[in-house]
């Protein structure tokens, strides 16, 4: 089963690599017989489902999360193998899409209108009011 991340990329079945262990958490007696937990594996570098453009994008900014130019994903959410590996499939095409989608343009720093500042300002006041009224009166 294909990997549709974009409508422009999609990974083979070949590509993905699949692993399968025992999960932790619920299902009973049912958890320690079935291999639940699902990674499933996709290698960046030596892929030929993406461009060399793509896949410098890729490496780059899922540097941290590659090992030897391999991006894992696991899912362990349900009691059903079947059912993570759909969660697996849906993380990985999320990571992917993610990495490849261009970059938010850059916050304008903007000067806080004057009423937000007078806000602020009075909230620090009475805050300050009220930290007062709790102190011990002065022995005079």
């Amino acid at each position: 089963m294909h990997l549709e991340v974009l409508p422009t990329l999609t990974i083979p079945a070949s590509e993905l690599g699949w692993r399968f262990s025992r999960a932790s958490g619920p299902g009973g007696q049912h958890v320690n017989t079935t291999d639940t937990r699902v990674e499933l594996s996709w290698n960046v570098s030596a892929s030929l489902a993406v461009s060399e453009s793509q896949r410098l994008i890729l490496l780059s900014r899922l540097g941290q999360r590659l090992v030897d130019g391999v991006i894992t994903v696991t899912a362990s959410e349900e009691r059903s193998q079947l059912r993570n590996r759909e969660i697996a499939m849906v993380k990985l095409a999320d990571v992917v899409a993610g990495a490849l989608a261009p970059p938010a343009p850059e916050r304008r720093a903007t000067k806080p209108t004057r009423g937000s500042a007078r806000r602020r300002l009075s909230a620090k006041k009475q805050r300050s009011t009220t930290k007062q009224q709790r102190r011990r009166p002065r022995a005079e």
